[in-house]
């Protein structure tokens, strides 16, 4: 054989980079965590070349549909070799907005890129990926891993999904359902949810110069466990709110923070008048304003500041709706009034007064 034949006779798919058996390897540790996120109407099973779903009944259904990744909080999860919650910030991200105009999550299917497939770790991904789900209530009804070598290095990756949901046409929630006197509440976040890591990592870890593995007092633990908590997944419990009370609508709080989220579902003519005071915003925001000198307005256009979602409800069912959610676990206030702009004289649809208590 010549040389230039021996060549040719080398030159595979696996040469380039792409590992077909360690993908397959990586389906088979993913497909049994895979599959206790289903619900009833999936039908068919992973492997297909689409995930099938049957839509029930319904008298006049929407389909909500909604995409999006989580952004360079990835860059944590790569530094830190802890790929198996990552997924559940994916989750979060995609069906917490379905649930804003009150659909309820059906299913997820999600992409991986990935420069090197490593079995176990695209496993961890998937399996937070499929808790997530879990959490939510919705079916993980299919995905993609895709290894890209040559673009992205062998320890870096990106996801990304797409989630779809289903409401009855007269039970959309919205703006125009908002009233004067609705009363806005708050429901905690767990941490910094999936946005503002940018500035969050350029802050504290180029900087300040910390540490991910090092233990901060005022988090009790490390700023890595701190940075890597998981987005919270409000979607059963907004459905849960808005069976029992009289929701108009829910926001939920992402880049762009509470005020930038809350103006997109409040009307023409209507402003939300919310109260500083009302809560203390956690110890990693305070971690991030004190050592990076952020001004207060930067620190609220970037981060959700402690409020993960928002429910307007009716003013007669303010009671009922928090004592719902604390029965659900949910740490939740009376965060303001939607007040009449004329009366108000505000300059924009959201207004936040006062100061943090002891912030």
């Amino acid at each position: 054989m010549t040389d230039s034949a021996q060549s040719d006779a080398t030159v595979s798919y696996a040469a380039a980079g792409v590992d077909i058996e360690a993908g397959d390897r990586a389906v088979e540790l993913f497909a049994p965590l895979a599959k206790k996120a289903t619900r009833p109407e999936v039908r068919g099973g992973l492997g297909g070349f689409a995930g099938l779903f049957a839509l029930g009944n319904y008298r006049q259904p929407l389909l909500a549909a909604g995409s999006d990744g989580v952004g360079t909080k990835l860059a944590v999860a790569q530094a830190m070799g802890k790929h198996d919650t990552i997924g559940i910030d994916l989750v979060a991200m995609c069906v917490d907005d379905l649930v804003v105009c009150g659909a309820e999550p059906l299913f997820l299917q999600d992409y991986i890129a990935i420069g090197k497939v490593v079995p176990e770790h695209v496993a961890d991904i998937v399996s937070g990926i499929a808790e997530g789900c879990v959490q939510a209530g919705c079916a993980l009804l299919g995905g993609e891993t895709a290894e890209h070598p040559g673009v992205m290095e062998p320890g870096e990756y990106d996801v990304s999904a797409t989630a779809v949901g289903v409401v009855e046409a007269d039970e959309l929630l919205g703006p125009d359902r908002v009233r004067k006197d609705d009363v806005v509440i708050a429901m905690a976040s767990s941490g910094l949810h999936s946005n503002g890591y940018s500035l969050a990592r350029y802050v504290l870890l180029e900087k300040a110069g910390l540490l991910l593995d090092a233990y901060v007092e005022d988090l009790d633990r490390t700023l890595g466990e701190e940075l890597l908590e998981p987005t919270r997944i409000y979607a059963k419990d907004c459905l849960a709110l808005a069976d029992e009370c009289e929701v108009h609508t829910f926001c939920h709080v992402t880049g762009g923070g509470l005020a930038g989220n809350l103006a997109r579902v409040i009307p023409t003519g209507l402003v939300a008048e919310l109260s500083r005071g009302t809560w203390v915003p956690g110890p990693i925001f305070r971690l991030i304003q004190n050592v990076g000198k952020v001004p207060q307005a930067e620190m609220e256009k970037t981060f959700n500041m402690g409020v993960g979602m928002v429910a307007v409800v009716a003013p007669e069912d303010r009671d009922r709706a928090l004592a719902m959610l604390t029965a659900r676990h949910i740490d939740a206030w009376e965060l303001g009034t939607i007040r009449d702009a004329d009366d108000l004289q505000a300059p924009g649809a959201v207004v936040l007064t006062g100061d943090h208590p002891g912030y």
